[in-house]
C-alpha cells in the first residue's frame, strides 16, 4: 500500500448523484469522466462509487488560474 493511500475500511465513497452535486455537474457528466477513465471508481453491481479523495484530486488537477496581466 504507497503512503498516500488509506486502507479501503477508511475509504468514503460517493454516489453518482453525490459526486455530482459536489463538483455541480450532471450525473451523465460523471458517467463520461468514470467512462474515459479521467475520474476512477469502482462498480458495486450495476452502480459506481467513486472514492471521495479522487472526486477532490481530480478537480485540483483541474483548477484553472486566471493569470493577470
Amino acid at each position: 500500500m504507497a503512503a498516500d493511500q488509506k486502507p479501503l475500511n477508511e475509504v468514503v465513497f460517493l454516489t453518482v448523484a453525490e459526486v455530482a452535486t459536489v463538483m455541480r455537474v450532471s450525473k451523465m457528466t460523471v458517467y463520461r469522466l468514470v467512462h474515459s477513465g479521467h475520474l476512477p471508481a469502482i462498480r458495486v453491481g450495476r452502480s459506481f462509487r467513486v472514492p471521495e479523495q479522487a472526486v477532490h484530486d481530480y478537480l485540483r488537477e483541474s483548477y484553472v488560474g486566471v493569470e493577470s496581466a
